[in-house]
């Protein structure tokens, strides 16, 4: 029987041929934790007796979520995690870094490896052609300390997408699509594969979407054929050396195969309070906004902050809306330096925010007052999501945050 992407890559690590189904314990690559699970991670992994870290140098800590931290009781947090990297060894990406998926692209993840990591949207590293998904503390302490994992080989969704997207549709508005198309639970458990003549041609941050929000459909994880675009990605980022192919048979077996003309695609946008409740944006033009936030692990790299400024610059943010950019990572923000997005955001009056998940996590920089309502780029618009149950959170692409940001409402133009 042929083999699965995700089939092929836990076999390698579990050193025999596995299938969708199976319970396998597999060697583990990459073992990465935030700083709001690294603490319990921590933990956890001090109670196993261990006195030393199985690989401290593929063993990262990332202060993100609350960076700079916003009160005294999550610098304490912070704490452990920079006691814990000089005690064991530990990579630390500190505060003002970036948010740990794109710093895991960006630095720490290869095709072909396995990524196991204290935070649900751990699989944006899928789009390199790696295994990656989010675990429990626990599950990530055991990894930590011995190498390995154990989890059941997951059934495949093959996600088959061709056509030319419509000028302004992006990736987001593709993904928002099989979302709202399958429902939040309606990959529960599997593995997205991605293919097609339209993924063949996307960038690498457009994969990163697509990854980054599988879990949205309960996906255990996003996977792509590492290729040309792949390998020109590892080359820019210095690791063009750690490049491999990893197919799928021909004669693989998926759960299910569903195929989209991209074509068909519109700006798609997700209302409170799912990511499955979706709708198309030019429907929404009647919603006003309070915020705009354009950022996170899904929508903050350097091609997304190239979109939005070419529609802001020389104009003004609406003054009813508060317009707050926050670059994935430290490079995204140079980048964003150099290029001069910074000095158009800044002159169209929106906000800077250093590098990191930013209001997205809800623990500080852009919480929602009562009632307010914010159309953001992020990945998820749970209740309270950014930390207020009153709030109301829309989430688009890009190209859609930044002519809300101008007109008051969801916009497209």
């Amino acid at each position: 029987m042929g083999q699965t992407l995700v089939e092929k890559i836990i076999s390698l690590h579990a050193d025999k041929e596995v299938h969708a189904g199976e319970l396998v314990i597999s060697r583990v690559d990459v073992t990465a934790v935030q700083d709001g699970t690294g603490p319990l991670t921590v933990q956890e992994f001090k109670k196993l007796g261990k006195d030393k870290l199985f690989n401290p140098e593929r063993t990262i800590l990332f202060i993100d979520h609350a960076s700079p931290s916003p009160r005294k009781e999550l610098s304490n947090t912070h704490t452990v995690l920079r006691d814990f990297s000089k005690d064991y060894g530990a990579i630390l990406s500190d505060v003002g870094v970036g948010v740990c998926h794109q710093r895991l692209v960006e630095s720490f993840v290869n095709p072909g490896e396995i990524l196991i990591g204290a935070d649900s949207h751990t699989c944006t590293s899928g789009a390199l052609g790696a295994f990656a998904t989010g675990m429990g503390s626990t599950d990530v302490a055991v990894g930590m300390a011995l190498g390995k994992t154990w989890l059941k080989v997951p059934q495949t969704f093959k996600i088959v997408v061709n056509g030319k997207f419509k000028t302004g549709i992006s990736a987001k508005d593709l993904m928002l699509h099989i979302i709202g198309k399958i429902g939040a639970d309606g990959a529960t458990y599997k593995a997205l594969e991605f293919c097609g003549k339209t993924i063949e041609n996307m960038t690498m941050s457009d994969r990163f979407t697509l990854a980054n929000m599988a879990v949205e459909a309960g996906a255990k994880c996003g996977l792509f054929i590492a290729d040309e675009t792949t390998k020109e990605y590892l080359k820019s980022r210095g690791r063009e050396d750690k490049f491999v192919q990893i197919l799928p048979d021909k004669d693989a077996n998926y759960e299910r195969i569903i195929e989209i003309n991209a074509e068909d695609i519109d700006y798609t946008v997700s209302c409170p309070h799912t990511v499955d409740n979706t709708r198309l944006a030019s429907e929404l033009s009647d919603v006003k906004v309070d915020q705009v936030f354009v950022g996170t692990c899904t929508n903050g790299r350097i091609e997304d902050l190239r979109v939005v400024a070419e529609i802001l610059k020389g104009q003004k943010v609406n003054p009813n809306v508060r317009m707050l950019i926050c670059p994935a990572s430290k490079d995204v923000y140079l980048k964003a330096l150099d290029e001069g997005l910074i000095k158009i955001f800044v002159e169209a009056n929106a906000a800077i925010l250093p590098p990191g998940c930013g209001p997205c996590v809800g623990v500080h920089a852009g919480t929602l007052a009562d009632g307010e309502v914010c159309l953001a780029t992020q990945n998820r618009n749970f209740q309270g999501r950014m930390g207020n149950t009153k709030g109301n959170i829309y989430l688009s692409s890009p190209y859609v945050a930044a002519y809300t940001a101008l007109r008051g409402s969801i916009s497209i133009k």
